[in-house]
């Protein structure tokens, strides 16, 4: 007959897993998010207590069959799935039909969960964008923030982020769009279109002889890519990341959470960006 643990090895069994669940969830969310942001903690909540109580229960199981101190062993490694579940994915391997029929309430609570870690991601970048701001504040903007991100990523976050491919997309976009409300010549449109990669682009020789749709769309593939700039300092942990303020027409420079900042237009930005390797 199996004897029931006593209740203090219940309740440390539980207690390690539901700590093991909640440390391996955050590894597997490293890179990803917040699991415990504004959407996602009641999720993320359910998920640890929900993963961590059925750890415990089938280590308590085995430990009734086969030794008490392995039980609270099995419950604090159990959760370890949680981790190695998001290995797996970079894999390929056989999916069974039974595991995915007994892991189907932890996956659905997963996809839910990077879901509403998404959605706070969108929600903290479209703080620091206004879209009322104008060509030459977004193009400020933008230089800011990647002066702050280049300073707080490492080498090798910024290579991965591609921080730099993300600035340089923004800029030629810009430099278009900038052209366009100086009522540039066509031809020097093109010539400019066709001077990037980032540019050089059917979506937008299409609009040629629509300057003012061209303008607009320019403007909006450039707020999503300084929303993508920005979503990597969010992904890389740099979350008390300042907004941006432009100038108030008042003689003040634009600044970041009150700091001043230099005068100076998209030309002076790049010139004084250091370079690095794409």
């Amino acid at each position: 007959m199996l004897q029931a643990p006593p209740g203090w090895q219940i309740g440390l069994t539980v207690g390690l897993a539901v700590v093991s669940a909640t440390g391996f969830l955050l590894l597997r969310c490293q890179g990803k998010g917040r699991p415990f942001g504004r959407s996602g903690w009641p999720l993320a909540a359910a998920i640890t207590l929900l993963t961590g109580a059925v750890s415990a229960g089938f280590a308590l199981l085995g430990g009734a069959l086969l030794s008490e101190h392995l039980a609270t062993v099995l419950g604090a490694m159990a959760p370890s799935g949680l981790w190695l579940s998001q290995m797996r994915t970079r894999e390929d391997y056989r999916r069974s039909l039974a595991r995915e029929a007994a892991t189907f309430w932890l996956v659905s609570l997963l996809a839910k969960l990077d879901q509403a870690m998404a959605e706070d991601q969108r929600r903290w970048c479209e703080k620091r964008v206004d879209e009322s701001w104008s060509v030459h504040e977004l193009s400020m903007a933008a230089h800011r923030y990647y002066e702050r991100i280049r300073e707080r990523l490492s080498a090798e976050e910024r290579r991965r982020e591609r921080v730099h491919a993300r600035l340089d997309a923004i800029e030629r976009k810009l430099d278009v769009a900038a052209l366009i409300e100086d009522g540039a010549a066509r031809s020097k449109i093109v010539t400019a279109l066709n001077g990037s990669r980032h540019t050089k682009l059917a979506r937008y020789e299409r609009y040629l002889n629509d300057p003012t749709r061209l303008h607009d769309i320019l403007r909006l593939d450039a707020e999503s890519d300084l929303m993508r700039l920005l979503a990597s300092a969010y992904r890389s942990g740099y979350r008390s990341l300042p907004r941006f303020t432009p100038a108030s027409g008042n003689g003040k420079t634009p600044s970041m959470n009150g700091a001043s900042a230099e005068p100076g237009g998209t030309a002076g930005a790049r010139a004084r960006r250091p370079k690095e390797r794409r």
